[in-house]
């Protein structure tokens, strides 16, 4: 046999599962879009240390006005204009920082689900058929939303407090030595107490989030069982498993806030006792006291300012911290997802070998032995049979053979255990992405839409395919008529209200034909049809099958064509 090769490139490079899960996690999405935004986070940087910067000098000043007032003397204007100032610019900071910090988020969540959807188009067919729908959902939607609270309201947040504490601290030692002790001493208790309450408001966190992704997932479930549960009387029984599930939810929930219900009051008792017992020492009169908390009026003033500054911030941690831990359990949620099995990284863009002599089967299984990665017995075993170019087969063989199997073999969702899957000479497993479209026409027994016009289900939103060719493939499979009809022709929204189930299977025709592919493969696709309607299909097949390879999997005998392949 001769075959002739027609390659591109000499070097191909195929990065493995485990090189590309070394850099796909959060933390690495994260960093890509911090350097990808340089300046974005540059501005965060300094409208943090502004706002810090900025807090700090109003009550120094206010201090000033006061101990100018006490002593008798005028207060000069530039002070007090520098006061607002300062108090205005305070505001218009922290403003800039918050934008700045929420379109930060948005960028980094863009580039999570992004990457995200890049995993799941990209992962195993095993490990797609794992994944419960409500799950993917959750992670989608939930635990990258918590991601997103970790730059608005988390670490930075926590950083720009902690920052604000520090400073503050060191400008009460500056004014008021004695309470700055005072503050050294409470403030360890602080901590302990916030780590405490946030280590009981994690685990509830994280047990609300997994009582929410079962409930979740009990729904679509529910949906799609819904008359197997209805013959079987088992709707109790379901509404039980989801009240179960929710109710595991709110008593999550109810420690939650139990835990935050008791925080905020805990600090706002200890700012105010703060205040009062230095209040009380700078009024004793005794000298050795006021050495560490005497103070004049103005120094007062802006103490008991600065207090207030450096409670709020410690009761933010609080709930920053809340915030991180809870990010913590999304990250590691969405860090599980990343490291699901996935596909090899496909050859892109390039032409690989391609088999052009005659004798070539377009078509070929060699000695073929697989079984799924969950189940141990081999669904082939040493399968080899050959179909050549142009020509039309379909697949027997009892319930359970592989028939279907080996339509997944030929797409390349799964590798052979043993033996090779070959089309034109190719492995069917490295054909590039890129070339599918043109390949394969593919015709399930289902017809699955997806958001868009009638168009769009034809085309599947490929651009390089024109309106006359969409037209063709209606005609092929017998629907242009029925399409011009409809309101807005071709550009009509689609809904499942609008096509017949035999009309719904000529669509997928049309879809598989458009793309002009060279091999068609037809699963069970007359299955669920009336006679009438099975005949009208049959035709539309008859059309779409001239001049192109076709393999379809039947169980009727009239709905056979060609030479008979028993599995």
């Amino acid at each position: 046999m001769v075959l002739m090769h027609t390659v591109r490139r000499k070097e191909v490079w195929i990065v493995q599962k485990n090189e590309r899960q070394n850099v796909k996690n959060v933390r690495s999405v994260i960093r890509q879009t911090v350097t990808g935004y340089a300046g974005l986070s540059l501005g965060i940087v300094l409208t943090v240390v502004g706002a810090i910067v900025t807090a700090l000098l109003p009550p120094w000043i206010l201090g000033s006005i006061v101990d100018t007032i006490t002593e008798g003397n005028a207060v000069p204007v530039a002070l007090v204009i520098l006061y607002f100032a300062f108090t205005v610019l305070t505001g218009l900071t922290e403003s800039v920082r918050e934008g700045l910090l929420t379109i930060f988020g948005q960028k980094i969540t863009h580039a999570l689900r992004s990457s995200m959807m890049d995993k799941y188009t990209n992962l195993t067919a095993d490990e797609l058929t794992k994944q419960e729908p409500g799950t993917i959902v959750s992670r989608f939607v939930g635990d990258v939303d918590t991601v997103e609270s970790l730059f608005t309201s988390g670490i930075i947040s926590m950083f720009a407090d902690a920052c604000k504490i520090l400073s503050i601290l060191a400008v009460i030692w500056m004014k008021n030595r004695g309470l700055a002790i005072v503050l050294l001493v409470i403030l360890p208790f602080l901590y302990w107490f916030t780590r405490t309450v946030q280590k009981n408001m994690l685990k509830a966190q994280i047990e609300n989030r997994r009582a929410v992704g079962r409930a979740s997932g009990h729904v679509p479930e529910t949906l799609h069982n819904i008359r197997t549960i209805h013959t079987l009387g088992k709707e109790r029984y379901m509404e039980q498993r989801y009240d179960e599930y929710i109710a595991e939810s709110y008593h999550a929930i109810e420690h939650t806030n139990f835990y935050d219900a008791i925080y905020s009051p805990v600090i706002l008792i200890l700012n105010a006792a703060v205040v009062a017992v230095v209040m009380l020492l700078s009024a004793s009169g005794n000298a050795k006291v006021l050495t560490l908390f005497g103070m004049s009026a103005g120094t007062a003033v802006a103490v008991i300012n600065y207090i207030s500054q450096i409670f709020t911030p410690v009761e933010s941690l609080g709930m920053e911290i809340q915030t991180i831990q809870s990010t913590i359990a999304g990250v590691h949620r969405i860090n599980e997802f990343y490291v699901l099995e996935e596909l090899p990284e496909r050859i892109r863009n390039l032409e690989t070998p391609v088999a052009t002599a005659e004798e070539t089967p377009f078509v070929e299984l060699q000695n073929v032995t697989f079984a799924y990665e969950d189940d141990s017995r081999e669904i082939l075993h040493n399968l080899s049979f050959a179909v050549y170019s142009g020509e039309q087969v379909t697949l027997s063989g009892r319930t359970g053979a592989g028939k279907s199997t080996i339509f997944k073999l030929l797409l390349g969702l799964y590798q052979p255990g043993e033996g090779k899957v070959l089309i034109q000479g190719r492995d069917a497993f490295q054909i590039p992405e890129n070339e599918k479209r043109s390949l394969y026409g593919y015709v399930e027994q289902t017809f699955h839409r997806v958001p868009g016009t009638v168009k769009d289900q034809i085309t599947l939103y490929d651009d390089s395919i024109t309106m006359e060719e969409v037209r063709a493939a209606a005609r092929i499979a017998g629907l242009d008529a029925t399409i011009e009809q409809l309101e807005k022709g071709y550009d009509t929204p689609c809904t499942q209200e609008i096509f017949s189930q035999g009309q719904w299977q000529l669509l997928s025709i049309a879809r598989a034909a458009v793309a002009k592919p060279k091999l068609l493969l037809l699963d069970e696709i007359t299955a669920n049809l009336d006679a009438q309607t099975e005949e009208e299909v049959l035709q539309a097949l008859k059309r779409a099958s001239e001049g192109r390879t076709v393999i379809s999997i039947s169980h009727r005998v009239n709905a056979e064509t060609g030479r008979i392949i028993n599995i």
